[in-house]
């Protein structure tokens, strides 16, 4: 992806994604939302993105099969190599001065 979409255009395509599988599955609205639990108002503004909750989100992945997509969007935390780099001590004070004194 080369561009930065903005949410409304990433809405809109998740949408027409979202849209292009059901047909491609050739179900219909009425039978997904059976599926999903959820009502056909909330299906159509999901697919014409035009604003839909999380939780229809969710609701729709799962109804067409494609929890992989979740796992995607927020994949399991590993430990980060970075972190185990062993940390510098924290200064607890400032060193002592010797103010021009030399030893």
């Amino acid at each position: 992806m080369d561009q930065i979409l903005t949410p409304q255009e990433l809405e809109l395509m998740l949408g027409e994604n979202l849209k292009s599988l059901r047909l491609q599955k050739n179900i219909d609205r009425k039978t997904l939302c059976s599926q999903a639990g959820i009502s056909e108002n909330a299906l159509r503004h999901l697919e014409g993105g035009k604003g839909a909750t999380l939780k229809t989100l969710i609701r729709v992945i799962k109804a067409l099969d494609r929890d992989s997509w979740l796992a995607a969007i927020a994949p399991e935390i590993s430990i980060n190599p970075l972190h185990m780099v062993r940390k510098k001590h924290i200064r607890q004070r400032a060193s002592r001065r010797t103010h021009g004194k030399q030893e």
